[in-house]
């Protein structure tokens, strides 16, 4: 029996790993097996290639290659900036975060939260943007920190972060960007953002799960989340894992030379199919209203359940999302939606497509009949 051709349609979750990152990785594993910390011959070829890779992000995001840390993931990354700031004042004191900022941000300030510090969480509005006017508003005298991601992971919308960061400025405030969803998808540039620390991840732009990096600008406070090492300059304890920061590297300056050319082979896709999946009935697009990555959409069909609707479609063999969790065998709504102000059974009839440079218009058109044919069926099944 042919096995079933599988369509993937989520890549805000993480991308496939491209073959040329892959076989960066296995060059680095077949030739490099030193510590970057030792000074011998053999650690001297490792550190070698994290100082490469450490160029090519910079590179990618106009940062100065001393300014970044390698990290784990951009949950790691987020945490450290904000656990460091609660340390930092001693647990006291004021954070202002948007209530639309992925779960690693949100639970670390509920973390510093139960320490002792208070937290102001701004919500988005109905196209999902959070206003830098109500982010500035917030601000305290005592306010030690604000957080605003650049791309929502679930929405795709863009948020003013270059605007929050130059009010900002003016009240002695700085400012973690979240830009993990961001880079590899739009220009992303520290010196246009202008803000104090920002995060990013290579598995959201082809490279590897596990290999991700957080840029301090210079003179920023920063204590180590990770202790007992003097690697990466006494920011970040623990060896680091040479083949995957190499994939990173990798991925990186491939992200810098086609980012215009994924951005607008993705955008085509997005807008042809949100065009024809208007024709399937009565169907909302979030953020359609608001800047967003070319890649996102994020619809609602209405009446209809988008974890049936998510499931049916990995049946016939095509990789989507929704914003829902199981939470105690019970499906919970997505907190972000919840937060743009969507019902609770709004928010569970959404859907997340997200595309990929190697998606093509004949998938598009498979999936268009696929999300057609399963919604006659639920529409079917709720009235019988």
């Amino acid at each position: 029996m042919q096995e079933m051709r599988r369509i993937y349609l989520d890549h805000n979750a993480t991308t496939p790993l491209d073959p040329r990152v892959r076989d960066e990785m296995l060059e680095a594993m077949a030739a490099t097996h030193g510590n970057p910390s030792s000074v011998h011959r053999f650690g001297q070829a490792a550190r070698e290639r994290v100082e490469a890779a450490r160029d090519r992000v910079a590179a990618l995001v106009g940062a100065k290659p001393p300014e970044l840390v390698f990290t784990a993931s951009g949950t790691e990354a987020n945490n450290a900036v904000i656990l460091s700031c609660g340390r930092r004042a001693e647990w006291r004191g004021h954070l202002v975060i948007s209530a639309f900022e992925h779960p690693s941000v949100l639970a670390a300030a509920d973390r510093a939260e139960a320490e002792g510090m208070t937290v102001s969480r701004v919500p988005p509005d109905g196209d999902g943007r959070v206003a830098a006017e109500a982010m500035l508003a917030a601000i305290r005298e005592d306010t030690r920190l604000v957080c605003l991601m650049l791309a929502n992971n679930e929405i795709g919308t863009l948020q003013p972060v270059a605007e929050l960061a130059a009010g900002c400025r003016d009240h002695g405030v700085p400012v973690l960007c979240d830009a993990v969803q961001a880079v590899g998808k739009i220009g992303v540039r520290v010196d246009e953002l202008e803000v104090d620390y920002l995060t990013l991840g290579a598995h959201k732009f082809y490279g590897p799960l596990g290999a991700a990096a957080l840029w301090v600008r210079g003179g920023a406070q920063f204590e180590p989340l990770l202790v007992g090492g003097g690697q990466e300059r006494r920011r970040r304890a623990g060896t680091v894992n040479v083949p995957a920061v190499a994939g990173l590297g990798r991925a990186a300056e491939l992200a810098a030379a086609e980012l215009s050319e994924r951005g607008a082979h993705t955008a085509r896709l997005r807008g042809r199919f949100e065009d024809e999946v208007r024709g399937l009935g009565e169907v909302v697009i979030h953020g359609e209203k608001a800047p967003r990555l070319p890649n996102t959409s994020h619809l609602a069909f209405s009446g209809i359940d988008a974890e049936a609707l998510m499931i049916r479609l990995d049946l016939d063999g095509f990789a989507v999302s929704t914003g829902s969790a199981c939470s105690a065998g019970a499906v919970e709504p997505s907190d972000a939606l919840l937060a743009m102000g969507l019902s609770r059974d709004e928010a569970l009839s959404s859907l997340r497509v997200s595309f990929g440079p190697t998606n093509s218009d004949e998938e598009v058109t498979a999936f268009l009949g696929a999300v057609g044919r399963q919604l006659t069926e639920l529409r079917r099944l709720a009235t019988a």
